[in-house]
């Protein structure tokens, strides 16, 4: 069965002058149905410029896209009514406290099941009767959460959702998106950290200065990751072999051991040690921040 699309965009672009530069240039994407879908990039590569555009904050300059099969400028307020939103510097009334401001949340749109925003809140810790102008940066960030996902939409549209949070909350994020998947909801989570996106994220694309420079799988992305290897031998390292290798770096370290930098397949290097009396072996995690900026630098260069 064919999936349904969720978010289509055709060409999207926008400019905030006249005759300046794009912000968004040509962008072209399809999310399906059920989807987790990671937009990435750093600061400044057009992100946010594209989620208000998809929301009809700011207008396109030229292109077009649709969400839920609702055009983003003609049919802007139906498609606000079936999603959530958390902007990239999410504010709410200060002096209003969490728990009157999801109360006025609830009475805007009531939430499919009642008791789903006492779970929200008990799962990030909030403290919803302290004033939000008294709350923390990690805080304020734990309401905008609880009031995107309260009313259980068809579709999340996520800026930057983990910034601010500790590493704990940063979990219970993880772990909500993952079980509100598993109910058909789709995600559009926008993004600088390529570690945080492969943990909860089906594919990924990646911007630059407004242009999209690739869409990939999180598995796919992984395989073309480099992963380093130590290896001690128990005579003399066979380094004109292991410099036959295809897609390696080679590093001869100090103690007689070696590093191996590897791209991709890994057989050639285990048949290679196979042959050979390997005394120690040892592997780095990969680093997939470091290799985000390998890959998006290569790709855009």
């Amino acid at each position: 069965m064919e999936q349904q699309a969720v978010i289509t965009t055709k060409d999207l672009s926008k400019r905030y002058a006249s005759h300046g530069p794009f912000a968004l240039k040509d962008l072209n994407i399809t999310i399906h149905e059920g989807e987790v879908f990671g937009f990435l990039g750093p600061n400044g590569a057009g992100k946010s410029t594209t989620i208000r555009t998809l929301l009809n904050f700011i207008q396109p300059t030229s292109g077009s896209a649709t969400i839920l099969g609702l055009d983003i400028v003609k049919d802007s307020l139906k498609i606000r009514h079936r999603i959530g939103y958390l902007s990239g510097d999410f504010a709410a009334y200060e002096k209003m406290n969490g728990k009157q401001f999801l109360a006025y949340m609830a009475d805007l749109q009531k939430p499919k099941k009642k008791t789903y925003v006492d779970e929200l809140v008990h799962m990030f810790q909030f403290s919803s009767n302290k004033r939000i102008g008294d709350l923390s940066k990690g805080n304020r960030q734990k309401l905008g959460i609880i009031q995107a996902f309260m009313h259980q939409p068809e579709l999340l549209i996520l800026d930057e959702p983990t910034d601010g949070l500790d590493p704990l909350m940063q979990e219970a994020f993880y772990k909500l998106v993952t079980d509100t998947k598993k109910q058909g909801t789709t995600f559009f989570i926008s993004s600088h950290n390529l570690a945080e996106v492969r943990k909860i994220c089906d594919r990924v694309a990646i911007i630059k200065e407004g242009k999209l420079v690739s869409q990939s799988t999180i598995s796919d992305l992984a395989v073309e990751a480099s992963q380093t290897f130590d290896i001690t031998f128990a005579g003399k390292a066979p380094l004109a072999e292991l410099r036959k290798l295809k897609k390696t770096k080679l590093t001869s370290n100090a103690d007689g051991s070696v590093s191996l930098h590897v791209h991709g397949e890994l057989s050639p290097l285990f048949a290679l040690l196979a042959k050979h009396d390997v005394q120690h072996l040892a592997t780095k995690e990969l680093n997939l921040e470091e290799e985000f900026m390998r890959y998006y630098e290569k790709r855009t260069s």
